[in-house]
């Protein structure tokens, strides 16, 4: 029985491994991607390529406002790059062509428009402080003032506890020494 498992796992690795490259390539970007997919006019985009074998290779684009070095990164040798769409691009898909040693690669990239207003939460998440939070913020005032008298004479006793402590100390260890 033991060896119908492994024989199976087998199997099923063996059709997963043929079919994975083939659903990839399928994508139509050959390997490429960009972050965000459907960027605003004046963002940062991030390029991702798979599947070159040379150190380092260009994208370029009428999108981007420079041309985009790709370098190789630990990730079995994924090649990465960033970019910045132009401020003035119309709304519409602009072609990225990956040029790596003699191959190219093109892949369509829509760009959005720009939102109207920033993203910002629409109900922000408590996050933290739990019921001290709202006492902190309340007591904000303590931070300005310093310590009061009660905080300002605990502190001299620990402090002249402390010299004596060490005072003491020093003349135990040089009757010691004589």
């Amino acid at each position: 029985m033991g060896s119908l498992k492994v024989t199976l796992c087998a199997g099923v690795a063996v059709v997963a491994a043929v079919l994975t490259p083939a659903a990839y390539a399928a994508d139509g970007g050959g390997g490429i991607s960009v972050n965000p997919a459907s960027p605003a006019p004046g963002a940062e985009v991030a390029l991702r390529v798979t599947g070159c074998a040379e150190r380092t290779a260009s994208a370029v684009s009428a999108a981007f406002v420079t041309d985009v070095k790709l370098t190789v990164t630990g990730e079995e040798g994924t090649l990465v790059g960033e970019s910045r769409i132009r401020s003035s691009l119309e709304i519409g898909s602009y072609d990225v062509t990956v040029t790596c040693g003699d191959t190219e690669r093109t892949v369509a990239l829509p760009v959005g428009k720009t939102p109207s207003t920033p993203a910002s939460p629409v109900a922000p998440v408590k996050a933290g402080g739990g019921g001290a939070a709202a006492h902190i913020a309340a007591d904000n005032d303590a931070r300005t003032t310093g310590p009061g008298i009660a905080q300002t004479v605990t502190g001299l006793v620990l402090a002249s506890v402390a010299a004596t402590a060490v005072a003491l100390r020093s003349a135990r260890r040089s009757r010691r020494t004589d």
